[in-house]
């Protein structure tokens, strides 16, 4: 066992000594050591209930005959931190969260590590983590929470969001206002929708890095603290038998992943994570890999912020393995912690809501949720959650209205300064120029609580958040600090989007353009700490902003 360099030995003493300050006993020594790397806080909803779980983790380790050694991570609150410069703190968070559960395992010398996490950096952090370190791994994520319900409709978390624009505008009363806000996050869990992180959730599970059920089952549900409970005991199970990472991780891996993504429409973050996470097991993945799976994968899944259902109806319809059963031909037939693959988790379950997990004949787009898109504003790619996109918006001619910050942006917004057939630029957002790349909820919600999500687009070098909905265009590649065509965008150029057609293109002649870039300097910022080194270091969004 690894953690025997630390226990071991007549020269390990020392080490025993501070082990059995911590309670353990002789016969503790000889068992296996077991890390919980649990992002437990009190700021973050998805995260309150995690220290319950870790005790069901904790009594599953022993149960298996190892010994439970639990530490902590940080975790941000994306939707606490949206809208103000603490969202620039988010996405770099992603690289402490890695680099933090590698310490803390690679210094004991842990043999087997369970990553409790829930929400949006946390899971794609861990995730990389596991990779990095190749020991035996399994996930359990925290789980989505329930719906909550005002004046007899049901609510999520982006109904805040669209409520305070309907304030604005005076066409909800202060009462109703803070009716929604009371009622619209019910519970402890990750919010309700196919948002970044339940979509990390699902891919989590389909990757192969935790057990059936575990992505959908809710919070609150007895049935998470069973499987937190089942994860404890395997995690033993696999050390016994060096079940690493390694073992069940592969290309394929990731391209069922991307299958899943597109079949569920999920957020456009994994974009982001999925090619950063993959990087850490030497798997390269390129933009275009999601657009060749994207089109020949249909889309199934309408979960809010683009349909009617939440987290809790796709786990009633049957959750991952209902979903890996309906599209079993499409998935490669990979290995997981479980022990099963695939296609046995897909035969083995049962689609129980036809309306919530549509035949692949009945789909609701015969293309997945997301697309890649490139052109002269775009070299090196952006991305658009197509599952979110009406129709008639999916060609969109329009006039730039350019914008230095997304509070410049909101203010316009807000002012209602926007017209029908105007694209919101959004710009020096990205990794390096936000720093942090941040993600904006705050302006998508009020495009859509206007009612312009079907006459106005919005482009970004930064990101969109899982609940955006409408042509909300980002991670456009290269950015505006490293002078993208983004950077070189003034009030009134005429954009053109072609969703279907995966372009998107400023009408400017290349002798313009050039004046233009003669002229451009970069946006300077005072930069301190960790968001100063995180500038200096980080990599474009199409290589998943990773540090180098």
């Amino acid at each position: 066992m690894r953690s025997d360099k630390a226990k071991k030995g007549f020269i390990r003493t020392p080490q025993r000594s501070l082990l059995k300050a911590d309670g353990l006993t002789d016969d503790d020594l000889d068992k296996p050591f077991v890390g919980i790397a649990n992002a437990y806080n009190e700021i973050v909803p998805g995260h309150l209930h995690l220290r319950e779980l870790a005790k069901h983790i904790r009594d599953g380790i022993c149960a298996g005959g190892g010994v439970p050694l639990e530490f902590g991570t940080i975790g941000i609150c994306d939707g606490i931190a949206m809208g103000h410069e603490g969202m620039n703190y988010s996405l770099p968070s992603r690289e402490v969260i890695a680099d933090s559960v590698e310490l803390m395992v690679q210094a004991h010398r842990l043999d087997g590590i369970v990553l409790l996490c829930s929400c949006d950096k946390i899971i794609p952090g861990m995730l990389m983590s596991a990779l990095r370190l190749d020991i035996p791994a399994i996930f359990v994520t925290g789980g989505a929470m329930l719906p909550g319900y005002y004046d007899g409709r049901e609510l999520t978390f982006i109904s805040s969001h669209e409520a305070f624009t309907k304030y604005n505008r005076g066409e909800i009363t202060e009462e109703e206002l803070k009716g929604i806000e009371d009622a619209c996050a019910p519970s402890c869990g990750s919010c309700q929708g196919l948002y970044t992180a339940n979509t990390m959730s699902c891919i989590t599970e389909v990757l192969g890095f935790s057990l059936p059920y575990c992505a959908t089952s809710l919070a609150v549900s007895s049935e998470k603290r069973r499987i937190a409970k089942k994860s404890g005991v395997r995690i033993v199970q696999m050390i016994k038998e060096d079940y690493k990472p390694s073992d069940f991780i592969s290309l394929e891996s990731f391209e069922n992943a991307i299958t899943l993504d597109m079949l569920l429409g999920g957020s456009t973050n994994t974009v982001l994570h999925i090619p950063a996470i993959a990087n850490e097991a030497g798997i390269k993945i390129n933009l275009r890999l999601f657009d060749e799976i994207g089109e020949r994968t249909p889309h199934i899944c309408s979960l809010d912020p683009s349909g009617a259902y939440t987290m809790k109806d796709l786990h009633e319809a049957g959750g991952m393995p209902a979903v890996l059963k309906r599209a079993v031909s499409l998935f490669k037939d990979t290995k997981t912690v479980s022990g099963y693959s695939i296609s046995e988790i897909a035969k083995d379950a049962k689609i129980v809501r036809e309306d919530v997990i549509r035949p692949l004949d009945k789909p609701y787009h015969k293309s997945g949720g997301l697309k890649i898109l490139y052109g002269n504003l775009a070299e090196k790619g952006s991305v658009v959650k197509t599952a979110a996109v009406d129709e008639k918006m999916l060609r969109f001619k329009g006039k730039a209205v350019v914008f230095n910050s997304e509070q410049e942006a909101m203010n316009a917004i807000l002012g209602q300064k926007i017209r029908e057939g105007d694209v919101v630029v959004i710009r020096y957002v990205g990794p390096k120029g936000a720093p942090g790349m941040p993600e904006m909820l705050d302006p998508t919600s009020a495009v859509s609580a206007m009612g312009l999500n079907k006459s106005v687009a919005l482009i970004t070098d930064g990101r969109f958040s899982g609940g955006t909905k409408g042509p909300c265009i980002g991670h456009i590649s290269p950015e505006a600090q490293v002078g993208g065509m983004i950077a070189l965008l003034r009030d009134g150029d005429t954009i053109n989007i072609d969703i279907s057609g995966g372009r998107i293109d400023v009408e400017l002649g290349e002798e313009e353009i050039e004046k233009r870039r003669g002229e451009w300097k970069p946006l300077k910022k005072k930069l301190k700490g960790y968001l100063a080194r995180y500038s200096r270091l980080v990599s474009s969004a199409d290589e998943g902003g990773i540090i180098r």
